[in-house]
């Protein structure tokens, strides 16, 4: 920022997301920087005379301490009063000072103004003020004592020291301590700490955390992240009259020794000379890998030279924070580790909003962290390099997706001209491990009977399609459905954005292929469309299709290969609609596909938030499971095509089964039905069946939470319980001619005794 040679209080002032920043200078100051400092203070109102139209000031250390908006505005209207003091009062002059020809007080009054506005004004104005309240009271008990001749005189001198009072404690700094300013003696400076809190950021750091807590606010929770081996401490605070909660967090980079900080801003100042060309962001991680090497063999040297003593584990700390905040995302990467957060979205302007995030427990949070121009812009650089498709005033929306450690997330961005305030961006964080059927039970998306006639339906090979508006489970819904398929049959994913677990799947032993393909909003990109894609995949074997987000011209390439029946297995995707109307409405009026094509779609899961009645609260639900029936021509609203399976219960806060489905009236159920030998004509035989798959989720739920065992809800035990499952049910039926419910479940249930003894 400064260049070598400058000297102290020397400010440069830079404009940054359109605003004015100051950076002032303060390296070879020996103390921490403070508006306590009366000379720290009188050199910032001097740099604020000279240039007003500033909207940030920072402190330039060993690390950055800033001043935001609202404080800085505080002391440009003492520096404006200033000059208005100076240039139009012209408080020396003997006619303003003793309006007649006598000038026995003249040189004490000018004494007095000059001490009080030249000097004591700018260095400590809340001092200036009490010293002219005192000044006055004396001028008035001066002037019950002096002669007649002189009493004209002396109250024109205390109607001018009374506007100056006016003037001053108009100010909005006066404003503000007026109240505490009993007992208040001249050179107390803590006021100033209170009013002028600077912010501490570490110099390798742009992010801002506002470290301060809000007065009268209230814990409600308070956890650590992981982060890599270290920990970042989060505080939810809850703030009177805010219906939002305060995600405040407290990242490991602001807790490190000062000798700390030193080395890892030196290092700093060296590895950025070395940034990353735009093809190795191709490959993050081992990017990633590459730098944390090079820093770490950097900060060794550097703590050698320096004399600071470094142990394995702080090397590696330090490394890490480096890489984080160089080639990295900062402060981002620390609130991706935070398994409670589902998204994260940056406001345009960024630097003068903070960041919102959606907690799982306290729903919409504002967050202590407000973003720098430098990150705001490398950011975007580095989306671009690592997707490969652009991001410019001709392509103003980038969809793409960010890996950090364990943690995933799609990332969605808008610039100018779209955001017409500069670069905006969402983060979806999904799930380190993938979502299942029986975590839905316990968090009471569905309920156990809804997983059962999903787990039979998909394993009937039907088409699916899974709707409701954003964030209300969709994706994380249709990752739980993949885990019914079994192993043993091929997966074909095609998605614009990565955003189901292929990688997981890939590890607990599914055959699955995953397919990227051209996002909607691209224009101008190397990657093939989404409906080739699709046709693609039909020649890739026979698999189960899964589409990530059905949303543009591959709805008519996908109705097109289920109308012929390219497509013998599961199909399955996400699409955007609140009723199965809606949906109908989306696929055949927006998309254009042909209504006589919809009813290749078998069913339509609706899941939407639902909200507490106060609106504070809200929790994800599936509302509606419905089936589509193929005897209608033009209107399948009008015409009743769709039927509801399961319909949610308000009042009970559960899906029941609706009359058509208890008594059997499902023509899909009855379609999947009739390709089996023993389910074929035999409603009771079906419901049994659907019924004996809910009561081994519950009964895994129950058996989980019983037990402690949370890890018998993740997808690597649900897979080995859905495989017994499926064991087990041909075992039976080998032995006894038919897949009895009663024996099944005996047999799985003693299969997870086993496995739970087995593991402890």
């Amino acid at each position: 920022m400064f260049k070598p040679g400058a000297k102290l209080f020397d400010y440069e002032v830079v404009s940054e997301a359109g605003e004015n920043v100051m950076y002032i200078n303060l390296f070879g100051l020996f103390s921490i920087p403070s508006l306590a400092n009366p000379v720290c203070m009188e050199k910032t109102i001097d740099a604020l005379i000279e240039t007003p139209k500033v909207s940030k000031i920072i402190y330039v250390q060993n690390k950055n301490f800033i001043l935001d908006r609202q404080k800085v505005e505080l002391l440009v209207e003492v520096a404006q009063l200033y000059v208005h003091f100076t240039r139009q009062l012209k408080l020396l002059s003997m006619h303003t000072l003793t309006p007649f020809s006598c000038k026995k007080c003249l040189g004490a009054r000018q004494n007095a103004i000059r001490y009080l506005i030249y000097f004591l004004f700018k260095r400590d104005p809340i001092a200036c003020y009490v010293e002219l309240k005192r000044l006055i009271r004396e001028e008035k008990i001066n002037a019950e004592k002096l002669p007649a001749s002189c009493l004209s005189c002396q109250t024109h001198y205390i109607k001018l020291l009374e506007k100056l009072l006016s003037l001053i404690e108009n100010l909005k700094l006066i404003q503000l301590v007026k109240d505490k300013l009993e007992g208040f003696k001249v050179g107390d400076r803590h006021l100033y700490d209170e009013v002028f809190r600077l912010v501490v950021v570490p110099n390798y750091m742009f992010t801002q955390l506002v470290l301060a807590v809000p007065k009268f606010s209230e814990v409600v929770d308070s956890y650590t992240i992981n982060v890599f081996g270290d920990k970042a401490q989060v505080n939810i605070y809850k703030l009177p009259n805010k219906t939002k909660f305060l995600y405040h967090l407290t990242a490991p980079e602001f807790l490190l020794d000062e000798k700390y900080q030193y080395l890892v801003n030196l290092a700093r100042t060296v590895l950025i000379e070395h940034k990353p060309k735009a093809e190795e962001f191709t490959d993050p991680e081992r990017i990633r890998q590459v730098f944390f090497s090079i820093a770490r063999d950097l900060l060794q040297e550097l703590s050698e030279t320096k004399n600071i003593k470094l142990n394995y584990a702080t090397l590696n700390k330090l490394a890490l924070i480096l890489v984080r905040n160089t080639i990295g995302f900062g402060v981002l990467e620390i609130l991706l580790q935070d398994e409670k957060l589902q998204d994260i979205v940056v406001n345009a302007p960024a630097t003068k909003n903070p960041i919102f995030v959606r907690h799982q427990d306290f729903d919409e949070c504002f967050t202590n962290i407000y973003l720098s121009h430098e990150d705001v812009n490398s950011w975007a650089a580095k989306f671009r390099m690592i997707s490969g498709r652009p991001l410019d005033e001709a392509n103003p929306i980038l969809d793409t997706e960010l890996t950090v450690g364990n943690a995933r997330a799609r990332v969605a961005i808008i610039q100018q001209p779209l955001s017409p305030y500069g670069l905006a961006y969402a983060f979806r964080r999904h799930r380190e491990k993938p979502w299942t059927l029986p975590l839905f039970i316990q968090n009471k998306m569905i309920n156990s009977l809804t997983a059962g006639l999903l787990s039979f339906l998909i394993d009937g090979a039907r088409t699916m399609l899974i709707a409701g508006t954003r964030s209300s489970g969709k994706t994380s819904l249709l990752s739980a459905c993949m885990l019914e398929i079994m192993p043993k049959y091929r997966i074909i994913v095609v998605e614009d954005t990565l955003e189901l677990p292929v990688d997981s799947l890939q590890n607990l032993g599914y055959d699955i292929l995953r397919m990227k393909v051209r996002s909607a909003l691209t224009k101008e990109t190397t990657e093939v469309a989404a409906d080739e894609g699709i046709r693609t995949s039909l020649r890739l074997g026979d698999s189960c299709l899964i589409v990530g987000e059905v949303r543009s011209t591959e709805a008519l390439a996908l109705y097109e290969a289920m109308r012929v029946g390219a497509l013998a297995n599961v199909v399955a995707g996400t699409i955007h609609g609140a009723s199965p109307y809606g949906v109908f409405d989306r696929v055949v009026n927006d998309l254009k596909v042909p209504a006589t094509s919809f009813k290749a779609t078998d069913l339509i899961v609706i899941a939407n938030p639902i909200k507490s009645p106060d609106g504070l609260h809200r929790w994800r639900r599936v509302l509606q499971l419905a089936e589509v029936r193929k005897h209608w021509r033009s209107d399948p609203l009008a015409e009743k095509a769709f039927v509801d399976l399961l319909r949610y219960d308000v009042k009970q806060d559960s899906l029941k089964p609706t009359a058509d489905l208890l008594n059997g009236d499902s023509e899909i159920i009855k379609a999947v039905a009739s390709q089996v030998k023993h389910f074929a004509g035999n409603w009771d035989a079906v419901w049994e069946n659907i019924l004996l798959r809910a009561r081994i989720k519950q009964h895994l739920v129950d058996v989980a939470e019983k037990a402690r065992k949370p890890e018998l809800l993740e997808a690597e035990f649900v897979v080995k319980a859905n495989n017994a499952f499926h064991t087990i049910s041909d075992d039976v039926n080998a032995e006894i001619g038919f897949p009895d419910p009663e024996q099944i479940f005996a047999r799985w249930n003693d299969w997870l005794k086993k496995q739970i003894k087995k593991n402890g």
